[in-house]
């Protein structure tokens, strides 16, 4: 069959644009990337897709693995798009004459400050003059592995970091203390934490506050009086009265005894929901602030939806075996947040997922979920590009990520990764290196 002289040059013409493109982007990744002072200490991995044409313009590295921090929460986004609908379900409950059961559902959002409307609150106050107890749904089978407070392979040191809250099946006030110190006056929200917190205003420090590893008994510390805020990681499980801490600082909250159990639900037929919030009033801050706490709940969330039970390792294997069966290189996927040094990923799987979620969840609903030039985890970085950058970042010592969607001046759509690990120096050089290649690729293309 003979095409017409036109389409033919028309078609040569696309081709040699691909491999002129390919071989331009290949020299301003040597100068700008892999020669830049930081980056060469360490690795990268880079991979820039064209979903119009379905072809790659550059790949470096590419079916590599990397650390990939937050770039992790990408991941956990699509459980959430893809599991948890429109909006989010608070609780399970049945009632009767005097009694409610509810079953947690792992919700981040119940009062936690940023999340004004409490419909599941509002509900457990209306009726809280019925006996009210809270129960713990467990996975049906003793093979299968439930989830622990803290993800594998955590750093251990890190529990009293406000970004390392502990994972739950029934959050309350985003699993935080909260401290301000103001007047010369130290408060705790919730103030259940007040009588376990000890002031000590001579140590020659600045404020901070420390939590004692196994317990909730804090310790701060503030010869500066000026205002000052902190949040710290509550301790859940068991406290000193032998009573779980979900229900005793609940029964504190709703001033109403409320007890605890565990129960393996084979069904959730006849339990009735309660919904909290939009799920992408959750996703919008998890993916904009890189909230850790946020991302391991909604792959709780998701696989309670999916699986009737929460088990963050048998929610990621049973995605990856269906949903993302086609992913380019399987990853080693162990957490909700990056906060990992277990997860492995490749900048291919990372192209292959952004672009499966605009395909399924469209582009302008990532483009309000994910954060742009001058925003969130970007704030100080592609201020001149806000709009036609959006990104997720991820961050870990020594290690750095930044995958997303990119709209060149000519209006062309790229989806990118860009891992790198393993260098010396801090992130900043890194992501301003980083920032320069891609600002070029927009202008040039």
């Amino acid at each position: 069959m003979k095409f017409p002289v036109y389409f033919a040059l028309v078609v040569s013409g696309y081709i040699f644009a691909g491999c002129s493109a390919s071989k331009q982007i290949s020299k301003e990744a040597a100068t700008v990337l892999l020669k830049d002072s930081a980056i060469s200490t360490g690795h990268i991995g880079i991979s820039i897709y064209e979903p119009a044409t379905g072809k790659y313009w550059y790949n470096y590295n590419a079916s590599h693995y990397f650390i990939p921090a937050s770039n992790t929460k990408l991941f956990s986004l699509y459980a959430g798009m893809k599991f948890l609908g429109d909006s989010l379900t608070g609780i399970y409950y049945t009632d009767t004459l005097n009694e409610i059961k509810v079953i947690g559902n792992a919700d981040p959002t119940f009062l936690h400050p940023d999340f004004k409307a409490q419909p599941v609150f509002d509900f457990l106050k209306a009726n809280a003059a019925k006996k009210i107890s809270l129960w713990e749904i467990r996975p049906p089978d003793f093979s299968i592995k439930s989830f622990e407070p803290l993800g594998k392979g955590w750093s251990w040191d890190d529990f009293n970091s406000s970004y390392m809250a502990e994972r739950n099946f029934f959050p309350l006030y985003g699993n935080v203390a909260r401290f301000k110190l103001e007047n010369k006056t130290l408060r705790t929200t919730p103030s259940f934490f007040q009588p376990k917190t000890f002031l000590n205003d001579k140590e020659p420090t600045s404020f901070y506050i420390e939590r004692m590893a196994a317990t909730n008994a804090f310790f701060a510390y503030a010869n500066n009086l000026s205002t000052q805020y902190k949040e710290v990681p509550i301790k859940f499980g068991m406290d000193e009265n032998i009573i779980s801490v979900e229900d005793s600082l609940l029964s504190d909250t709703l001033h109403q005894t409320v007890s605890f159990g565990k129960i393996v639900v084979t069904s959730l037929k006849g339990f009735r929901k309660i919904y909290s919030q939009p799920s992408d009033s959750l996703f919008k801050p998890m993916m904009h602030n890189s909230d850790n706490f946020f991302a391991e709940q909604t792959l709780l969330m998701a696989s309670n939806e999916l699986l009737g039970y929460m088990s963050d390792e048998k929610i990621i294997d049973t995605i990856l075996k269906s949903s993302l069966k086609d992913l380019p290189q399987k990853p080693r996927w162990v957490d909700g947040s990056g906060l990992s040094r277990y997860n492995l990923f490749t900048p291919q799987s990372f192209v292959y997922l952004l672009n499966k979620m605009k395909d399924e969840f469209g582009l302008d609903r990532m483009k309000v979920i994910l954060a742009t030039g001058g925003e969130g985890t970007l704030s100080s970085y592609y201020k001149k590009d806000a709009g036609f950058i959006y990104a997720k970042t991820g961050t870990l010592s020594n290690n750095c990520a930044l995958s997303g969607y990119l709209i060149t001046s000519r209006g062309k759509l790229l989806i990118f990764s860009i891992l790198a690990n393993n260098y010396i120096t801090g992130a900043t050089p890194v992501r301003r290196a980083v920032e320069r290649f891609l600002q070029q690729i927009r202008e040039k293309y």
